[in-house]
């Protein structure tokens, strides 16, 4: 297990701030959600984790040691990151997708060891792939993608996971059985999620951001607040704890009238500023998207 803190991390582009002042830790063994709506920074902040972008200001760290003096294989030796989307050439199967885990400790033209090949096989059984391992990726369904990628990162042994809203595209029984491994595993775990509940149920530190900075952290029962969720997210909710498990529980009653209002000048100015009325798509004052993905692809597997 491992330690990530960040320490007044900041983030520029083209002059516009999306992250401004960031301090969060997540601590040995600890499953930590960060929580916020669209356009906070959960997938800037994941990349900056990862070493994906350089910090305008501020530090990374993975225990003592500042992320910019981690050789790359060494990085890659303990940390994994399944991204929000990916593609990957359409002749790559499965068990090669999930094999890429196991490239940091190889040679590139090494073959597999008999141990890289129990780790494949116990990362396909652990994500329910086992029977699909020898189908093509572009067979997959979206879920089985997402699937695939937490069996390429679990293959890589690591230390931490950085995982972009990981539930996207899974059914309800997999979400569950998803976040249980997840909590399950000895290491430690970053993870962006849009469900409250889900985040309440499964992580032992939330930190919420909203417009680029922290404006919460700390342990689910003492962040997710009416107030706090109204704030941030322009929702009236319900928190109480579920009768059955007696896990924390939101339930979303109705939106704001601030949120609403909100939302109906947003699509008065989009509508007036596109021709003949059509919808088009929003983008910040200087034309960049904060929540860009971590990654697009997936390599092509080794010979």
């Amino acid at each position: 297990m491992g330690t990530i803190t960040t320490t007044r991390l900041s983030w520029s582009v083209k002059g516009h701030r999306l992250l401004d002042g960031i301090d969060m830790a997540a601590h040995d063994g600890r499953t930590v959600g960060l929580l916020g709506p669209n356009g906070s920074g959960k997938s800037t902040l994941l990349r900056l984790l990862a070493g994906l972008r350089r910090p305008d200001t501020g530090t990374v760290r993975y225990d003592d040691t500042p992320l910019n003096d981690l050789h790359r294989r060494v990085l890659a030796r303990r940390l994994a990151v399944v991204e929000q989307d990916v593609s990957a050439h359409h002749h790559v199967t499965v068990r090669q997708v999930v094999e890429l885990g196991r490239t940091p400790f190889r040679g590139r033209f090494d073959a597999l060891t008999g141990h890289d090949r129990r780790t494949v096989d116990a990362a396909l059984e652990r994500t329910d792939l086992t029977d699909k391992q020898h189908h093509s990726w572009h067979t997959l369904s979206g879920g089985e993608r997402q699937r695939t990628q937490l069996a390429r990162a679990l293959a890589q042994e690591p230390r931490e996971i950085l995982l972009d809203e990981p539930t996207n595209h899974l059914d309800i029984r997999h979400q569950l059985e998803l976040l249980e491994l997840l909590t399950s595993l000895d290491v430690t775990c970053v993870v962006a999620l849009h469900d409250l509940n889900l985040a309440a149920r499964y992580c032992d530190h939330v930190v919420v951001l909203d417009h680029g900075q922290v404006v919460a952290a700390g342990t689910p029962e003492t962040v997710l607040t009416p107030d706090l969720i109204r704030s941030v997210y322009g929702v009236d909710v319900l928190v109480d704890r579920e009768p059955a498990t007696g896990a924390l529980r939101v339930t979303y009653l109705t939106a704001t009238a601030t949120a609403t209002a909100t939302a109906t000048a947003a699509r008065t100015t989009t509508a007036a500023r596109t021709p003949n009325g059509a919808a088009g798509r929003a983008t910040t004052p200087t034309g960049v998207r904060p929540e860009a993905d971590i990654g697009t692809t997936t390599p092509t597997p080794p010979p």
